[in-house]
């Protein structure tokens, strides 16, 4: 399996990058917001990927974080869905917007993704909320680690029981979950704290 690869930027498409190593050039399907985060062509990168093999041919799909790339092969773990369908939902909505929705229930946020109705939104959280915490959502795409920092353990524990709070006040989590990574959290801050920061940035104070 191909964990990564690095190399050099030699095009980006619509829906897809092409990385040069050692004198190949390797087609990488990635989300759309991932186009917009890679370097200029020319420069190095290094892309997190998913080697698939169906009847139809292989393709490697590909995420600038670890994390990314664990929703992606969580999302095609669940019936029905496919590593295109896949990454159709991850271009509507960025991994931490859709973990954040998944966490909390948000069914209609997951339905925005084209080619997911209710039923299947329903299925997305069913499979998954037992899978991911919200305080990942805060860590901004942080990579996986044996050891998580304890200053951004104690942040992730504030930023999330503000998330739970915005979404009780009616906000979605997508909202809860933009407003909070905002906020510049430290380790002093309590969730009250960053309820109100978040607030501020939702124009409610």
């Amino acid at each position: 399996m191909i964990s990564y690869i690095r190399g050099t930027l030699a095009e980006k498409n619509e829906d897809s990058a092409v990385v040069e190593a050692h004198g190949v050039g390797y087609q990488i399907f990635v989300p759309v917001p991932v186009l917009s985060e890679l370097p200029p062509l020319g420069e190095s990168v290094k892309i997190y990927t998913y080697f698939s093999v169906r009847e139809d041919g292989m393709s490697l799909f590909g995420f600038l974080s670890r994390q990314d790339l664990a929703m992606f092969k969580q999302l095609i773990g669940i019936n029905g869905i496919g590593p295109k369908s896949a990454l159709g939902i991850l271009s509507a909505l960025r991994p931490d917007v859709l973990r954040m929705a998944v966490a909390s229930g948000d069914a209609k946020t997951i339905s925005r993704a084209p080619g997911v109705g209710p039923k299947t939104a329903q299925r997305i959280i069913l499979d998954l909320k037992d899978k991911i915490r919200p305080e990942d959502v805060l860590a901004g795409g942080l990579e996986e680690s044996l050891a998580v920092p304890e200053e951004i353990s104690g942040v992730g524990q504030a930023g999330k029981e503000a998330v739970e709070a915005l979404t009780a006040l009616g906000y979605s989590a997508a909202e809860a979950a933009g407003a909070v990574k905002k906020v510049k959290i430290t380790e002093e801050m309590t969730a009250e704290d960053v309820l109100k920061g978040a607030l501020r940035h939702l124009a409610f104070l």
